[in-house]
């Protein structure tokens, strides 16, 4: 399967996670976030950074996730609280997060996207032992901004 991941362009070489705290990670945990389809992860970028310097360079890079449905687990909005699109539910949402990286249970935790609930997001362990075989970056292809969005 192919996810999407957008980033500036200094960081396009590489799947190097940040290791800050997110929706579904804690601090130090070393995830890549990556969305189904390039215009979810545009969209993703968006909301979280606020606002976008369309000045700056950025890639959209394509990741190769392999196809095997033992590296996936499943997050399903009848899982999560009511209320789990709301910053209010960002620490339920990180436990669940945190723990399924601390376990290593998969390579690969799909969640539905906050933006877009019939969609999802894909969180990636890298320190996840078959993070090296089974994740790959495919291409990083340029990016431009459409001046609507911003």
């Amino acid at each position: 399967m192919e996810v999407f991941r957008i980033c500036n362009e200094k960081y396009s070489g590489s799947l190097i996670p940040s290791g800050t705290a997110n929706r579904w990670n804690g601090s130090g945990q070393r995830v890549l976030y990556a969305g189904s389809t390039r215009s979810l992860a545009t969209l993703e970028l968006v909301v979280h950074r606020n606002t976008v310097v369309p000045e700056d360079n950025y890639k959209v890079l394509v990741i190769s996730i392999a196809d095997d449905d033992r590296l996936i687990r499943q997050i399903k909005v009848a899982e999560l609280p009511d209320n789990w699109r709301t910053l209010a539910a960002y620490s339920k949402l990180q436990s669940i997060g945190s723990e399924w990286y601390k376990k290593q249970e998969t390579l690969v935790l799909k969640v539905p996207s906050a933006v877009i609930p019939a969609e999802y997001n894909y969180v990636v362990n890298t320190e996840h032992p078959h993070f090296r075989s089974n994740v790959h970056l495919v291409r990083a292809e340029n990016y431009f901004w459409d001046d609507r969005l911003l």
